[in-house]
């Protein structure tokens, strides 16, 4: 009896678990803004969450001591992350379809882009640092994978954290440029636009950060080697994505758009 390349994936409850998560979290999520009710949004939060730890560390297990990845199994990953990626494309290419088709042909209301009475963010202060750290992040995660090629195991904890705290400060300057915006995202298209392109942005950027620490601890517990790595690599990859994305945001939204 041949024994099978691909990984056939054992029962699991995460799946369901994950299902009801989603489920609690988005019907929560419109009770709490429609009726201020906001323990089934906290109760799909714990759901998602607790889901998040088990499975990962189910992967982890299958992947680092069962050895069920094998190189037919790494190779669909690298195409599901591959694909993965390109659906986030599409996903802020959205936003940006929004963005421009307000601001090229802005409505008889608007008169003008930015809209009157907006004071739009100076493109040269916190978003401009903040696209040198971006920028210093995607240098420090490719100084990590070279150093994970060459084996050089201390050199690769150095810059991968380096990059994590990088993500966090990232995080923090976004914040604070949250906190002193003249206008919110109810202050016509501009703030809706504005604020929900930088924000899932910025959401990624802490799912990414998250993602990096994660292989950072896996890194430190010696999980990963020069020749099965896949973990870091989409990592890496969805880093690198991230970077790109805000360098479109900077250009188009902070920039031309101001």
């Amino acid at each position: 009896m041949l024994r099978s390349p691909f990984h056939l994936v054992e029962m699991s409850p995460w799946p369901l678990c994950a299902s009801f998560g989603a489920f609690f979290l988005t019907l929560g999520a419109v009770s709490w803004f429609h009726m201020n009710f906001k323990y089934l949004m906290i109760l799909g939060l714990i759901l998602i969450t607790m889901t998040m730890f088990q499975w990962w560390r189910d992967v982890v297990r299958e992947s680092t001591f069962q050895g069920y990845h094998t190189l037919a199994v790494s190779s669909g990953l690298r195409w599901g992350m591959i694909l993965f990626i390109a659906s986030e494309v599409c996903f802020f290419f959205a936003f940006f379809w929004a963005f421009f088709h307000s601001s090229l042909v802005p409505s008889i209301e608007l008169v003008s882009w930015p809209p009157v009475g907006i004071k739009v963010i100076d493109p040269f202060s916190v978003p401009l640092l903040n696209t040198a750290v971006l920028l210093s992040s995607g240098v420090s995660v490719t100084w990590c994978h070279h150093s994970l090629m060459e084996g050089k195991l201390k050199e690769s904890l150095q810059s991968l954290l380096l990059t994590v705290l990088l993500g966090l400060y990232f995080s923090g300057l976004q914040a604070s440029e949250y906190y002193e915006a003249s206008f919110s995202i109810s202050d016509g298209i501009y703030g809706t636009t504005f604020y929900m392109a930088t924000g899932f942005h910025g959401l990624h950027v802490l799912i990414g950060t998250t993602f990096l620490f994660i292989t950072f601890l896996r890194l430190y517990k010696n999980h990963l080697s020069k020749g099965h790595h896949f973990g870091f690599e989409a990592a890496a990859w969805y880093w690198h994505f991230v970077d790109v994305v805000w360098l479109f945001l900077f250009l188009s939204i902070y920039w031309w758009g101001s």
